[in-house]
């Protein structure tokens, strides 16, 4: 994998990681005070930061996962089941 393809499969694992940290511990306001800006069924405390970093050290941690199984061969594009045939 070189640093470019790193990069951008890092991001996209962020991204999805991110998706699913989101929900994680959100309690919706039952009253939603519209004076203070608030809608019925917003977050209460939506502690973004922490799921920020929460996401990050996941997909740090999965993206250590895929670049071990892409270098290590076990997984390959060029040879095996899911390569291309050849021409």
């Amino acid at each position: 994998m070189t640093w470019f393809s790193g990069i951008i499969v890092y991001i996209l694992i962020w991204w999805t990681a991110l998706f699913a940290v989101l929900p994680i511990g959100t309690r919706p306001d039952a009253d939603g005070d519209l004076a203070a800006g608030g809608w019925r069924g917003t977050p209460q405390n939506a502690r973004i930061g922490w799921k920020l970093l929460g996401t990050t050290v996941l997909s740090a941690v999965l993206w250590i996962a895929v670049w071990f199984l892409m270098e290590s061969g076990w997984i390959s594009f060029r040879s095996g089941p899911f390569s291309f045939p050849d021409q």
